[in-house]
């Protein structure tokens, strides 16, 4: 099994987890406002059948993005894990390729995310507006990754699908990896429609595939029937082949375990064949990240 997405962190290195506690999208988050190393990490998966993973940037400072995949080439140097890495560049200044040079002397870097994720919800903004996919510098930016082979991690609210979409579109030759599938937080039946109408949307752009992860974000537990939920209604509409599971801890760790997260999201696929599950749990995020 492949975890897709997860995070490792020395407090000092994240801003956001020094001083005092703040409201933030996933709740209260003391008991992860300290270092998460990758031992812990591999302690969380004992067992539980996860034999690679990939790591997804931690907003550490912007101007330390070549340090933060330094350190994790170092973590894997030392004990053979991760196995890939999504790593940060800014995508909104005039020319990233200079960012992308420096990145691509670590051989694990599978691509880069920038966080896109926009709300009227202050708690739940991330970027400073909505519509940095349409920016133009995006666009060229995120098209220098093909020339690289590596892929662009996606995190938008279905607000800003349509506009996702135009920038997947221009970037025919680049793979979109949408965040959390999508990152429902609007359970009202009009919410839903809205993101399954953007989620066809996306789907319907060859070069975009949907990550099964973060869905305890705005409910902050672990519930099995919306993890049953999201992952019925994303294989719907992208196909199995076109989904992957993340874990998205330490962030989880909140409100659950390593093992009741990865149960639930096992006992919710229960009833697929065994090419869907062997999709979700491996085969897509092998062929994506190239593990």
């Amino acid at each position: 099994m492949i975890d897709a997405h997860f995070h490792v962190w020395n407090r000092k290195d994240l801003p956001w987890l020094m001083g005092p506690e703040r409201p933030r999208i996933f709740g209260q988050y003391g008991a992860i406002r300290r270092d998460y190393s990758i031992d812990e990490y591999l302690q969380d998966i004992n067992g539980l059948g996860v034999d690679k993973a990939v790591y997804v940037q931690a907003n550490w400072e912007a101007s330390r993005y070549e340090e933060e995949v330094e350190w994790i080439h170092s973590m894997a140097d030392q004990c053979g894990w991760p196995h890939g890495v999504v790593g940060y560049s800014d995508f909104t200044q005039d020319d990233v390729r200079w960012q992308l040079d420096a990145l691509s002397r670590y051989p694990l870097v599978r691509g880069l995310r920038q966080q896109f994720h926009w709300h009227a919800n202050p708690r739940y903004r991330f970027a400073q507006a909505p519509g940095l996919p349409r920016d133009p510098h995006v666009k060229k930016n995120v098209s220098y990754l093909a020339d690289y082979g590596w892929v662009f991690d996606l995190q938008v609210f279905s607000d800003q699908m349509s506009s996702a979409a135009e920038l997947a579109t221009e970037c025919s030759d680049v793979t979109f990896v949408l965040q959390h599938a999508g990152m429902l937080e609007d359970l009202s039946d009009a919410g839903r429609d809205r993101w399954k109408s953007g989620m066809r949307l996306l789907a319907s752009l060859p070069n975009v595939v949907a990550k099964l992860s973060g869905f305890g974000t705005f409910l902050h537990r672990n519930d099995p029937d919306f993890i049953a939920e999201m992952i019925s209604s994303t294989v719907a509409i992208f196909g199995a082949e076109r989904c992957m599971f993340g874990s998205n801890f330490p962030i989880e760790k909140i409100w659950t375990s390593y093992r009741d997260l990865i149960e639930a999201f096992r006992d919710r696929s229960a009833h697929f064949d065994h090419g869907t599950r062997d999709a979700i749990f491996e085969s897509t995020a092998k062929r994506i990240y190239r593990l």
